[in-house]
């Protein structure tokens, strides 16, 4: 039955469900616990957060020792897991930085990230693949190598959604597994591909994996062949972590630009996959490759990478957007060119944020190509960010229908999409939250102007709008300070916890988040 008081959520089921999501963290934090074993370093400080995270978890879990999930509840439910993960996310960090009084003495003394909203940035910057980053300092001196694979991990679990994990593997949740994978669908909903929710789920999460161990295969290929030095069996685990989940995260304070030509090749496929609707390769494995070269999702997806990475190539070679590569220039070099052109607009549009050239650094037509390409986003059902290309290819559609219905007024012409008659309500849902992420927008990159200002901080128009861009399309690098190989620690706190809320709101689709913050939500 519904709370007293007038609240209509049963907020101890979705607390109790949260429990549960949260006890089972503890498990993938013991992953960096046998890392800080093996390299001798930070092994205690992920014992002491995983079982922090079971405790916690286990005691969320008591709320309601028999929840049963109703809609309300599912979105409730949706949204405090990926804030309270973020925020157990955030405990190696801390425990690192402070140590634990009369327990364990801190081992990363010097990290930013013992500043608690730092390192609830930097956590929730992972969770949600965002990329974003306050670690002043990214080198193995600084943080251990279980902290640096903890970072990574973060990403790896929240690519393709921690609720649709939870799905697959919680019997508990796959009962109400179809509503909360809606409210934490990446785009306008993920595809039903079996009978059973909960078995989609599995077959999402397959596929995300054997792409990672097919990346990781060929980065660590290339290491044995001779052909990538510097890519060792650390960086070929931990690149692919944060690869197929768009997230953009690296161990190396170079990102990609820290390896050579072959490895920045091989990742760009990989990149181009996580962009793409996880469904289309289910139906592509079943032998049906009609679905995705039919597909006008990810014929618009592909095309316009390539759109783009014309255009920007072509700026590079002629040197109208001079590239500034990390550790040297050069100029005019076709292969370079096209190799910096397609890397960086596939990592924009993907929302990857993994960079090979400090494109902060280029000429401005280069950057507002790039600052464009970050409102484009990666394909619905797929990791990637922004607003994604379903919700443009609907747009398009709508609006060339309302152009010919102005001269045809009693015409009927129903907007399809892949051969499906798209539901007028879901049409209007595009629109609503395209015009709700656009005022978001503008109204947050309002608020981080004021802000910086009044701390002393002077940002120009581009990098305050690319540090909003960055955050809640959760694509990571911006451009001045903010660039691939800079960092958001400047910042004074106000913004950085706007910029959490941001990252947070556009890893749910801005809309299950603002349902939250309605009375009516709560009351009606």
């Amino acid at each position: 039955m519904p709370d007293g008081g007038g609240v209509r959520v049963e907020w101890r089921t979705a607390t109790s469900l949260v429990g549960t999501v949260i006890k089972y963290l503890s498990i993938p934090l013991l992953v960096p616990l046998v890392v800080g074993l093996a390299y001798g370093r930070d092994a205690p400080t992920f014992a002491v957060s995983a079982a922090a995270a079971f405790l916690l978890g286990a005691g969320l879990e008591r709320l309601d020792p028999d929840p049963d999930l109703g809609a309300r509840e599912g979105f409730l439910m949706v949204g405090a897991t990926w804030l309270l993960v973020s925020v157990v996310g955030a405990l190696p960090y801390l425990v690192a930085a402070h140590g634990v009084p009369g327990l364990l003495a801190p081992t990363s003394p010097a990290s930013t990230l013992g500043n608690p909203i730092n390192a609830l940035f930097e956590s929730m910057s992972g969770f949600t693949t965002t990329g974003a980053t306050v670690m002043g300092d990214i080198s193995f001196e600084t943080h251990s190598h279980a902290i640096l694979i903890w970072r990574q991990l973060t990403q790896w679990l929240g690519g393709m959604g921690i609720v649709v994990l939870a799905v697959a593997i919680l019997p508990e949740l796959s009962v109400g597994g179809a509503q909360l994978m809606d409210a934490e669908a990446p785009g306008v909903g993920i595809e039903k591909l079996t009978p059973r929710i909960a078995e989609t789920a599995r077959v999402l999460w397959v596929a995300y994996f054997v792409f990672t161990v097919a990346e990781f295969c060929l980065l660590y290929g290339l290491h044995l062949a001779g052909l990538a030095p510097n890519m060792g069996l650390y960086n070929a685990v931990a690149h692919p972590l944060t690869t197929m989940p768009t997230g953009g995260f690296s161990p190396e304070a170079g990102s990609i630009a820290a390896f050579n030509a072959a490895v920045q090749w091989a990742i760009i496929p990989f990149m181009v996959f996580a962009g793409t609707n996880f469904a289309l390769f289910w139906h592509l494995s079943n032998r049906n490759p009609r679905k995705l070269t039919g597909d006008p999702e990810f014929r618009a997806y592909v095309g316009i990478m390539a759109a783009l990475t014309g255009v920007l190539a072509a700026l590079l070679f002629t040197g109208i957007a001079p590239t500034l590569e990390y550790g040297g220039t050069t100029l005019g070099e076709l292969e370079n060119s096209l190799r910096q052109a397609a890397f960086q607009v596939v990592s924009i549009v993907t929302t990857t944020g993994y960079a090979t050239s400090d494109f902060a650094q280029w000429g401005e037509s280069g950057k507002y190509l790039l600052l464009f390409a970050m409102f484009v986003g990666g394909s619905g059902g797929s990791t990637g960010g922004a607003i994604k290309i379903v919700r443009w290819v609907i747009v398009v559609k709508a609006i060339r229908r309302e152009l010919f219905t102005t001269t045809h007024p009693s015409a009927v012409q129903p907007i399809r999409l892949g051969g499906n008659v798209i539901d007028e309500r879901a049409i209007r849902g595009v629109y609503g939250f395209t015009v709700l992420y656009v005022v978001l927008f503008f109204v947050a990159t309002f608020l981080v102007s004021v802000d910086v200002a009044g701390a002393g901080y002077e940002v120009n128009a581009l990098e305050a709008m690319s540090s909003v861009a960055a955050t809640l399309g959760n694509v990571g690098p911006g451009f001045g300070s903010l660039g691939p190989f800079g960092s958001y620690l400047q910042f004074p706190p106000l913004s950085k916890l706007l910029m959490v809320f941001l990252m947070w709101a556009g890893r749910l689709e801005i809309l299950p988040v603002f349902v939250l913050l309605t009375g009516a939500y709560w009351r009606s």
